[in-house]
C-alpha cells in the first residue's frame, strides 16, 4: 500500500479522512496491536469481547505509525496526536477488509484459498513451497486465517506480488463465505471434510457444506481441488468450474514412492520431486497443493521442503533412542487416525521399542464426542500401540476401547509428571489433544527429562 495515498486509502477502506500531515505515500502494513504499531504501520483499532483496540490510538501514533483507522468515538484523541494519518469509520473491522480486498486487486496477484477440516496448514506451507522458486509469493502466517488475520496478510503483501496464498478457518456457516468475499480467491483448495466443530455445526454434511462455501464463491471458469471421492463433497461441485481431484482414484495422485523421491501422476504426466518428509497424510497434502500450483502454471521441480512447527507433528530425537512426535497443537478424529498412523510408520522404520500414545480431549464433537473418542481407541490398538495415556474426561473412554495397558489423567500437568517415568529407551511417543488440553507440557516434560538431540526425522 505504500504507494496509495491517504486519499486513496481512505476512499478504499469507505473511511472519513479527518487528518492527513503526511507526505502524501500509504502504509507498509496494517496491524491491530498498539504494541506492534509504527513507522510505516496503519493501527486499525477494534472493538474486542474485553477490549475496545480504538482506545489505544494515542499509544499507536505515539509510537510512529503512519496513521490509525477507528471508530468516531475514538477519532478526536487521534487527531490530536502529530503526526499520524486519522481515518474514521462506523465499523473499523469492515473498513480493515474493504481495504484489504481493494488491495488484493491491485495487486492483480493470482489468490489461492485453502481450507480444510484437517491439514489446512501444512497444505499451505507445501503450496508456498512448490511456488516459491517460480513466483513471488506471500502465504498466511499460522493462525492468520480468520476474519480479521486474512485481511492483515493481505495487505502485508507487498507490490510485485505475483501469487497470495491464504489459509481459511471456520467454526461456523457463513464465515468460509466472507473470507471469500475479502480474498476473491482464482483457485479454491478444500483439503479434507470431517468431524469437527459438530457442537456448531451439528453434522458432517453441515460442515462439508461450511467447507464448500469456498467453491461457491469462485469466478466461473476458476478452479477447485477436492479430495477424490469424497461423497460429502459431491453436490457442491459445480459444473462451470474446473473441479481436479487428488489422492488415491484422483485426477492427481502418488505413483511411487522410493526413499525421499515421490513421483506424482499430474492428469497424466509425470512429475518427480524429493521432500523432507515421510508422513503419508503429508505426502497426500502434498498432491492438493500440486494440483493448486498447476492451476497457476507452475509445476514443482527439485527438493521440497517442508518444516514443520512445534504443535504440528514435528519430530523430537531425544537421548536414549527416544523420538516425540509433538502433534499436540489441536485434534479431531481425522487428524488423530492420521497421527496415529504416522506414530506405527515411524515405530516400524525406525525399529522402536515401543509405540507410546499421550493423547487427550477431543473438543467441539457435540453429542457424538463419546462414540469418537472410543473409536480413537479402537484406532490407537489397531496402530499397534503399546501404552496409552489418556489425558480429560472425554479422552478416558479410549481405554475402553483399548486392549493393552492404560492409564488416565484428568489434565496435562498430571500427564507430565508421570509420562517422563513411563518412557523407555528406542520408544516412540506420540503426543496429541484439542489445544485446549495443554499437552505440549508432556512435550516440554519429556525434553527436560532427556538430553535434547534435536529435531529429527
Amino acid at each position: 500500500m505504500r504507494s496509495w495515498s491517504p486519499e486513496q486509502i481512505a476512499e478504499a477502506a469507505g473511511a472519513l479522512l479527518l487528518s492527513s500531515p503526511r507526505n502524501g505515500t500509504g502504509p507498509e502494513r496494517a496491524v491491530i496491536d498498539s504494541r506492534e504499531a509504527g513507522p510505516g504501520a496503519l493501527f486499525v483499532g477494534l472493538k474486542g469481547a474485553h477490549t475496545d483496540g480504538g482506545a489505544f490510538v494515542s499509544q499507536a501514533l505515539e509510537a510512529g505509525a503512519w496513521g490509525a483507522l477507528v471508530a468516531p468515538q475514538h477519532a478526536d484523541a487521534a487527531r490530536s496526536q502529530a503526526p499520524g494519518v486519522v481515518l474514521a469509520a462506523d465499523d473499523p473491522l469492515r473498513a480493515l477488509q474493504r481495504l484489504a480486498t481493494a488491495w488484493r486487486r491491485q495487486l492483480k496477484a493470482r489468490m489461492i484459498g485453502v481450507t480444510g477440516s484437517t491439514g489446512k496448514t501444512s497444505t499451505k506451507d507445501l503450496l508456498n513451497a512448490v511456488l516459491t522458486p517460480h513466483r513471488r509469493t506471500v502465504a498466511s502466517r499460522a493462525n492468520f486465517n480468520t476474519e480479521i488475520g486474512l485481511p492483515l496478510e493481505i495487505l502485508s503483501a507487498p507490490t510485485g506480488t505475483q501469487v497470495l496464498v491464504l489459509e481459511m478457518a471456520m467454526r461456523g456457516s457463513g464465515q468460509i463465505a466472507e473470507l471469500a468475499r475479502i480474498a476473491e480467491p482464482d483457485v479454491g483448495v478444500v483439503v479434507s471434510v470431517g468431524p469437527v466443530h459438530l457442537e456448531l455445526l451439528g453434522t458432517v454434511e453441515a460442515v462439508a457444506a461450511a467447507k464448500a462455501e469456498l467453491i461457491a464463491a469462485l469466478p466461473a471458469g476458476a478452479t477447485a481441488i477436492v479430495p477424490a471421492n469424497e461423497p460429502l463433497l459431491e453436490r457442491h461441485i459445480r459444473s462451470d468450474l474446473n473441479t481436479i481431484t487428488f489422492g488415491e482414484g484422483g485426477d492427481v495422485r502418488l505413483s511411487s514412492v522410493n526413499g525421499d523421491t515421490l513421483t506424482i501422476d499430474l492428469a497424466g504426466e509425470t512429475v518427480t520431486v524429493e521432500v523432507t518428509f515421510d508422513q503419508a497424510h503429508l505426502r497426500r497434502n502434498l498432491l492438493a497443493a500440486v494440483a493448486a500450483a498447476d492451476a497457476i502454471g507452475v509445476r514443482p521441480v527439485g527438493r521440497i521442503q517442508l518444516a514443520p512447527g512445534a504443535g504440528r507433528g514435528q519430530r523430537l530425537t531425544l537421548a536414549d533412542g527416544v523420538v516425540v512426535i509433538d502433534d499436540c497443537y489441536n485434534a479431531n478424529p481425522m487428524s488423530m487416525r492420521a497421527a496415529l498412523d504416522d506414530l506405527a510408520a515411524l515405530a516400524e522404520r525406525g525399529g522402536h521399542a515401543r509405540r507410546v500414545a499421550v493423547l487427550g480431549d477431543m473438543l467441539e464433537l457435540g453429542d457424538s464426542e463419546r462414540d469418537f473418542h472410543l473409536e480413537i481407541g479402537e484406532r490407537a490398538h489397531a496402530a499397534g500401540v503399546d501404552v496409552l495415556i489418556t489425558v480429560g474426561r472425554r479422552a478416558e473412554a479410549m481405554t475402553e476401547r483399548f486392549a493393552g495397558p492404560a492409564r488416565s489423567v484428568p489434565d496435562a500437568a498430571q500427564a507430565a509428571g508421570i509420562v517422563p517415568e513411563l518412557v523407555r529407551p528406542g520408544d516412540a511417543i506420540l503426543v496429541k489433544g484439542s489445544r485446549a488440553v495443554g499437552l505440549e507440557l508432556v512435550c516440554r516434560a519429556l525434553s527436560g527429562a532427556r538430553t535434547t538431540g534435536g529435531p529429527g526425522g
